[in-house]
């Protein structure tokens, strides 16, 4: 839960009460598992003047989600990427937070494309330098490490960075453009699933991995397929709005009953984007109940002055 960039207008207070009640909820599900996002967003900009502040600052969140017994995904920090000089910062704040963990943590590095307050994360522009780090952070404390999710948008670079991990270290991938053959992986291994874009294509993705689990594969990719043509476009430049496009998915399909955003980021893509989504929505058969859907689609048209 919660593993994508935060301080974008949902605050700390407000992601904490969705945390508490997800792991209240979850606690009815025998074996389920809930991963919280645990970061420094809670920080104001220019707060955080050293290391030591933004440690302090991620102690905070992990205290107060692990008293709620949720796992943590240890976010990216906006605020280690603006005080860090070098990729010894990083490796120092990783470590103090690490070994104070209570159980394995998920690590996300999360690409500029994303959030452009993280270029530079770990201490590099070149990725491969980068890499580097979050690999010898990971090695030096693999034991207190369930996976790292990765959202570069690169596939290549994934699949280097997935060869590479310790052996019991879970790859997670984060690219929702290639993700069905990440997932797919093989011979040296397979990315798992943790994909903002699984929100949109639940019914189908549950279906492929259905699949997949039975050795289907030609069925997996038969049924993943329509659906990457929608990712894609939901998750293009400028990537990080691509919110707009999982929350108007979830207005169309009547999982809310209304297409307004934190921050007013409905308005953050293009109305022949919108449009461009619901027709490629409705090709991979996405649309729960169509006539529903269009109906929704045409008060969304109709708010931008279109007739449709």
């Amino acid at each position: 839960m919660d593993s994508a960039q935060r301080g974008t207008g949902l605050g700390w207070p407000t992601a904490l009460e969705l945390i508490s009640r997800t792991v209240r909820a979850a606690k009815a599900r025998a074996g389920a598992l809930v991963f919280c996002g645990a970061g420094t967003d809670h920080v104001e900009p220019g707060a955080a003047s050293s290391r030591d502040d933004v440690i302090r600052a991620y102690e905070e969140q992990i205290s107060a989600i692990e008293a709620l017994g949720g796992r943590i995904i240890l976010m990216a920090s906006r605020a280690l990427a603006r005080v860090a000089r070098s990729a010894v910062d990083y490796e120092a704040v990783y470590d103090r937070i690490l070994r104070q963990v209570r159980e394995p943590v998920i690590i996300h590095w999360l690409g500029d494309m994303f959030d452009p307050e993280l270029k530079g994360y770990w201490g590099s522009d070149e990725i491969e330098k980068a890499m580097e780090t979050a690999l010898a952070v990971i090695e030096a404390h693999a034991a207190k490490i369930d996976g790292v999710k990765i959202s570069l948008l690169d596939k290549q670079k994934e699949i280097v960075m997935r060869r590479r991990l310790p052996k019991a270290v879970r790859m997670y991938t984060g690219d929702d453009f290639n993700y069905a053959e990440l997932i797919e992986g093989d011979a040296q291994g397979h990315s798992d699933a943790l994909l903002g874009i699984f929100d949109a294509i639940a019914p189908a993705a549950s279906a492929a991995l259905a699949h997949l689990a039975k050795g289907e594969s030609e069925a997996f990719n038969e049924m993943l397929a329509p659906t990457v043509a929608l990712s894609r476009h939901i998750f293009r430049a400028p990537t990080r709005f691509y919110k707009t496009g999982i929350v108007l998915m979830a207005y169309l399909n009547g999982h809310q009953d209304h297409f307004v955003m934190v921050g007013g980021q409905e308005s953050a893509r293009s109305t022949l984007h919108l449009a461009e989504l619901f027709r490629l929505a409705d090709r991979a058969g996405l649309l729960r109940e169509p006539e529903r859907s269009a109906a929704r689609m045409r008060v969304v048209l109709a708010t931008r002055g279109i007739d449709a």
